[in-house]
């Protein structure tokens, strides 16, 4: 039997891919940078509790294994194309996230025509994943010319070298798995 699409775990992760086009429209429309950074807040702890009320309640599924790293992307996508966009990251950045991500979805293909399931999200995958979640809001106060906009670019970057480097880390790690995965 086919687990149920509509859970309350998929209901909240559809509920926080609906704050990627507002978060857009925050930061570069009216520069509404409080909000953009509360949208993206939201996002991170939702991202969080889809997955633990999914355990907690027995309702994962396979919509929300292929759903939540999804949305994770696009998040990391939209919220790298807005900070670049307003000149608070390098494109060095940007190229190594995206490179990391096109190659695991090429991966992601090549498993699924071979009939092999999906890599699983590890927990240092989840981390990385974080960091960058944590890093996008700090670098984006960062934009303020304060005390706080400097501190926000310290924490930022921070946030954003770890999470650059977990994500490439976990990059190659699920690259060797599905390596293994496509010869058995």
């Amino acid at each position: 039997m086919a687990a149920p699409i509509a859970t309350w775990p998929n209901a909240l992760t559809g509920l926080r891919a609906l704050g990627i086009p507002l978060f857009i429209y925050l930061a570069l429309g009216p520069q509404a940078d409080g909000w953009a950074i509360f949208v993206l807040a939201v996002g991170g702890a939702t991202d969080y509790f889809d997955g633990k009320l999914a355990r907690v309640l027995g309702q994962e599924s396979k919509l929300g294994e292929i759903l939540d790293p999804t949305i994770d992307r696009l998040y990391i996508v939209a919220t790298l194309i807005v900070l670049y966009m307003r000149e608070a990251i390098p494109l060095w950045l940007i190229l190594t996230l995206v490179l990391r991500d096109v190659l695991l979805g090429l991966v992601a293909l090549v498993l699924a025509a071979k009939g092999k399931p999906p890599l699983k999200v590890t927990f240092i995958g989840k981390a990385a994943t974080f960091n960058l979640l944590y890093a996008f809001p700090f670098l984006l106060l960062a934009l303020n010319d304060s005390l706080l906009g400097e501190i926000a670019f310290i924490l930022g970057w921070a946030f954003a070298i770890w999470g650059v480097a977990l994500y490439v880390t976990t990059g190659v790690s699920y690259f060797l798995t599905a390596l293994k995965t496509i010869r058995v």
